[in-house]
């Protein structure tokens, strides 16, 4: 059931704005996106126009803007929103364990489908139109649905002893054939086993053949953090004390976790890899040779210490690559323009060259990128004829002069850059700065919900 009304589509509309970036092309100064439906049906200079005046036309006037691609976040947990803040200070294991112990014991499913709503508005309003998110309580899927924004809504499985395989297995297939009763052609349902120190490699290898018997995306988070590798390479560290403690047999399993996930059948279904910060040119060989594709998080990786994921040779690979914010609970912020040009600095440093990464290039991650990542390169990611209506506007009138629209708006706007305008399939979720949806009532429950969180973590953990 949809709880939320959207506004309705305009049948016929023309944006116009001082800048248009394609993606695909060359910036169009004075640019204009004729959008019939839900569907782009002309893309050029606005003089250039074809309508000249169409009375059933709208035309929506953006002045001195951006207008492009909507922004597509590879990798989110939006059910995770009302924990931004609530990690600060935590090592990386220490992050994980609180998380879950709070996920599980303190969070019902309303407030995890409350907080993927107001995560999405987040999004919008930061001109985000697609998100790829991983979840456990699969509300943010409902969340998406409702919402009219584009997405993939990964289920996670979990299982780290290899007893559990049949049991988890079963579970995610009971699950997933009930929310794909509801997919549309905006939101489809795909899978999501964890990660190399909370799923076994029977695990791996049956959710693998179930990804590819049924056609589902998967997603895998790998080679994010030191502590995976020692419990992949050599059955050491904090994952490997964590899970001897419980009973559960640890040894080495593969020279690397890229290299346990192609030695499982995981890389043969080609999935979305998530983090990717610690591998070597083998590993990418391997990932370029599946066809499997990498997002890339750099605030995220940065800010829980994990470190600076090769961009430069991901991309000498050739793999398609994108951009993702991960959770708020690890970032803070879902701020897809802010990424880019984290990744542009984090490749400066790595090459030692300045600019190595263009401002258009990293947009085009963060879009064409991004969307080819996800296997939806043909619908989205571009302004071209035929793609869908999936747009975002960026105001430039406080970054004057604009000598080049992407250096603006990625280097002068990153951080504050609100969207103006967001179209989702030709509708209209965004209109001059305001998300087109009510919050209030949304609002009101995350606050009692963070009062709640609030009050244990003065008490400590049990």
């Amino acid at each position: 059931m949809n709880d939320v009304t959207l506004p309705p589509r305009s049948p016929r509309a023309l944006y116009t704005a001082r800048w248009v970036l394609p993606i695909a092309a060359e910036p169009i100064a004075h640019g204009a996106v004729l959008v019939e439906g839900e569907r782009i049906a002309w893309v050029g200079s606005e003089r250039e126009s074809p309508l000249g005046s169409d009375a059933n036309l709208e035309h929506v006037s953006l002045d001195d803007a951006v207008l492009m691609p909507g922004l597509v976040n590879a990798h989110s947990h939006l059910e995770l929103t009302g924990l931004r803040g609530f990690l600060e200070g935590l090592d990386f294991r220490e992050w994980l364990r609180t998380l879950t112990v709070v996920r599980q014991e303190l969070l019902s499913e309303q407030d995890l489908l409350d907080a993927s709503r107001l995560g999405i508005v987040e999004a919008l309003r930061h001109g985000i139109t697609t998100l790829a998110d991983c979840t456990d309580s699969a509300q943010p899927i409902r969340a998406l649905r409702e919402l009219g924004v584009r997405g993939i809504g990964y289920v996670e499985v979990f299982g780290p002893d290899p007893a559990q395989r049949d049991g988890a297995i079963a579970r995610l297939k009971e699950r997933v054939a009930t929310l794909r009763r509801d997919d549309t052609s905006l939101v489809r349902t795909g899978v999501s086993p964890h990660a190399p120190y909370t799923v076994s490699a029977a695990l791996f290898r049956a959710t693998a053949d179930y990804a590819r018997a049924e056609q589902l995306p998967m997603a895998v988070h790998v080679a994010e953090s030191a502590a995976e590798t020692a419990f992949v390479c050599h059955g050491t560290g904090p994952f490997a004390e964590r899970l001897r403690a419980r009973g559960i047999a640890v040894a080495p399993q593969a020279r690397s976790p890229v290299a346990f996930l192609d030695a499982t059948g995981v890389l043969a279904a080609q999935p979305l890899l998530i983090h990717v910060v610690r591998a070597d040119d083998d590993d990418l060989a391997r990932i370029a040779h599946h066809g499997a594709s990498i997002v890339h998080c750099p605030i995220s990786n940065a800010k829980l210490g994990q470190g600076i994921a090769p961009l430069d040779r991901m991309l000498a690979h050739d793999i398609a690559t994108g951009l993702g914010t991960d959770s708020v609970a690890s970032n803070d912020r879902m701020h897809l323009i802010d990424e880019v040009r984290q990744a542009i600095l984090f490749h400066s440093v790595r090459s030692g060259v300045p600019d190595s990464l263009s401002a258009h290039a990293a947009l085009a991650l963060a879009t064409r990128g991004s969307a080819t990542a996800l296997g939806l390169g043909g619908e989205i990611g571009t302004l071209e004829v035929g793609k869908a209506a999936d747009l975002a506007a960026f105001p430039l009138d406080d970054v004057q002069p604009v000598f080049d629209p992407a250096v603006s708006l990625v280097h002068a706007l990153a951080g504050r850059a609100l969207a103006s305008l967001v179209v989702v399939a030709g509708r209209v979720l965004v209109r001059s700065g305001r998300v087109q949806v009510e919050l209030a009532e949304w609002r009101e429950r995350q606050r009692v919900t963070s009062d709640r969180l609030r009050e244990w973590r003065q008490h400590g953990p049990s």
